[in-house]
């Protein structure tokens, strides 16, 4: 919890075993979580759920960790023109749907995805068709996960870049029929950087929150990806780096993480060298923001970490040999399959 009595957390990985992240959670000080619940890179998932997960869900609620997130496949894309790929990312994402409630997820986070070329005004309307096609499907086996929309920092044919398209997702959503009970958005503070939005100063977050709150709504916001950025304000690029550290700075992230705007949110940090031990320091540095404090020099070796986005998934009961799912152009694979193994994360270390 941080001093002003917010969430925070970390996106942890479950390769080394469920049980040991959520008390791992407990230990860097996490009173919120997400993860992936299988390869986030693959088609194909696992058959049965992790023989973890009732330990899991037990020791999370033992150590009051809450919300928990999972995040959606990267392959995902809602937004894309009818087809295969469509296809399967609305099936994926029911499926996704299903296992969040398994886990007892409060919330399915998922990217707006990439128009590919037919324009924003089609993106957004196959975005909220496909979402609602999704929650259809799933039904009565997904009826308490909310869909978290993600921002995007606006690279290539990205949508849900600007404020004001995310309030027309919203519209679009309401248009086919979602329940505005089972979605909510999620802002990553590095999106919001490279989409051009000033937040490196208390001023420009109030200037953004405002513009935000004018046209989507801050009360649809509800999970903050607390990231700091290595990229140029309004580069399009989208790369993290550890808590004020960044282009971003101790003032804007500072700014964030007590702006009275966004008392309601819970914050998750996705930095790099997570797998390093730096999962704790970059929440022992955004509770030291909040505390008013001056943030320590990183050393060297901290800016020559891994990224935090490879993050495992949890180990499988019963792997089947690798095949490269990963790459989008892929022949898709029924969602029923069982996914490769996950290469396991390096042991996350206390600093």
């Amino acid at each position: 919890m941080l001093p002003n009595g917010r969430r925070l957390g970390a996106h942890l990985p479950l390769g080394d075993g469920m049980v040991k992240a959520a008390d791992r959670a407990a230990v860097i000080g996490a009173s919120a979580i997400q993860v992936f619940s299988d390869n986030p890179a693959a088609w194909r998932r696992r058959p049965h759920l992790p023989r973890e997960l009732p330990a899991f869900r037990e020791r999370l609620a033992a150590h009051d960790v809450a919300p928990l997130v999972i995040h959606a496949p990267y392959l995902i894309n809602l937004s894309g023109p009818e087809g295969e790929f469509r296809r399967r990312s609305i099936e994926l994402l029911a499926h996704e749907l299903r296992v969040a409630q398994a886990y007892g997820a409060q919330y399915l986070n998922v990217h707006v995805g990439s128009h590919r070329g037919e324009g924003v005004e089609a993106g957004i309307q196959a975005f909220a068709e496909g979402a609602a096609e999704g929650v259809a499907m799933a039904g009565d086996d997904a009826p308490d996960v909310v869909l978290a929309i993600e921002n995007g920092s606006g690279s290539g044919f990205g949508l849900g870049t600007a404020a004001e398209q995310l309030a027309e997702l919203d519209r679009a959503l309401t248009v086919v029929g979602v329940d505005t009970g089972r979605t909510a958005f999620t802002l990553d503070t590095a999106h919001l950087w490279g989409a051009g939005y000033p937040i490196d100063t208390p001023e420009g977050v109030d200037a953004t929150l405002a513009t935000i709150d004018a046209t989507l709504g801050l009360g649809r916001v509800r999970l903050v990806r607390l990231n700091d950025s290595r990229s140029e304000l309004g580069s399009r690029s989208d790369r993290h780096e550890h808590i004020g550290a960044g282009r971003i700075g101790p003032a804007g992230i500072a700014a964030l993480l007590t702006h009275p705007a966004l008392a309601h949110v819970a914050y998750l940090v996705e930095t790099p060298g997570m797998d390093d031990g730096y999962d704790a320091v970059n929440l022992d540095r955004a509770r030291a923001l909040v505390d008013g404090r001056a943030l320590d020099e990183l050393p060297p070796a901290a800016f020559h970490t891994r990224s935090a986005k490879g993050r495992s998934a949890p180990a499988e009961d019963d792997p089947l040999p690798a095949e490269d799912d990963a790459s989008p152009d892929a022949e898709p694979r029924t969602t029923d399959a069982r996914p490769r193994r996950s290469a396991p994360s390096a042991r996350a270390a206390t600093p």
